[in-house]
C-alpha cells in the first residue's frame, strides 16, 4: 500500500484496453497473412484451407480496430482511468499464470520434452508445495498417482496417446 493506503495500480482500464485491441489486432493480422499463404479464395473444388480463417482473422480485426477507438475514445470519467488491477492482485494471477506458462513449454518444447505425465507431476507437486504448503510425503503421493491414473486412463482404457517423455520411454511406452 502506498502513504494514502490504496494499493498502487498496474495501469488503468483503458491502457489496457488499448493493450488487448492492440494484440488481438496483431492476432488477427496474423491470421489474414497466414490464411493467405494457405489460400484464402473459393477454389474449382470449394473453399481453400485459408478460406475460413481469413475471413475469422477480418472479424478480428475489425472488432479490434471497433474496441481501439471505443478505448481511446472513452471519456475519462466513464471508466478510462479506473485502476485496472493493483500489484497484489497481478501477483496473485502471475503466480498461477506463470506455472501454467512453464507446464506448457515442459511438454511441448520441440528441443526436449518432458511428456504430459511428468510434467504435470511436477506441476501438481509445485502447486502443492507452494501454495498448500503440504509435506513431500503428501506431494509425492498426490502427484504420482493422480498421473498413474491418467496414464491408466488415457492410454490403457482410452486408448489416447498423449505426449510422452523418458520415463514412459524406458517403460517401453511410445
Amino acid at each position: 500500500m502506498d502513504e494514502t493506503g490504496h494499493e498502487k495500480a498496474v495501469g488503468s482500464v483503458r491502457v489496457w484496453e488499448v493493450v488487448v485491441a492492440c494484440l488481438f489486432l496483431v492476432a488477427g493480422a496474423l491470421v489474414v497473412y497466414d490464411s493467405r499463404r494457405l489460400g484464402s479464395t473459393w477454389g474449382s473444388d470449394g473453399p481453400q484451407a485459408g478460406y475460413f480463417p481469413f475471413y475469422i482473422g477480418v472479424m478480428i480485426i475489425i472488432a479490434s480496430v471497433i474496441n481501439l477507438v471505443t478505448a481511446i475514445g472513452a471519456k475519462a470519467k466513464d471508466a478510462g482511468d479506473k485502476a485496472f488491477v493493483t500489484r497484489e492482485q497481478l501477483r496473485m494471477v502471475l503466480i498461477v499464470m506463470v506455472p501454467y506458462a512453464i507446464y506448457v513449454v515442459l511438454i511441448s518444447n520441440p528441443v526436449y520434452s518432458l511428456g504430459i505425465y511428468e510434467a504435470s507431476v511436477i506441476f501438481i507437486a509445485a502447486f502443492m508445495r507452494y501454495l498448500g504448503k503440504y509435506t513431500w510425503l503428501k506431494i509425492g503421493v498426490v502427484s504420482v498417482a493422480t498421473m498413474v491414473a491418467f496414464f491408466l486412463m488415457f492410454e490403457v482404457w482410452f486408448k489416447v496417446p498423449l505426449p510422452k517423455g523418458p520415463i514412459e520411454a524406458l517403460l517401453g511406452f511410445q
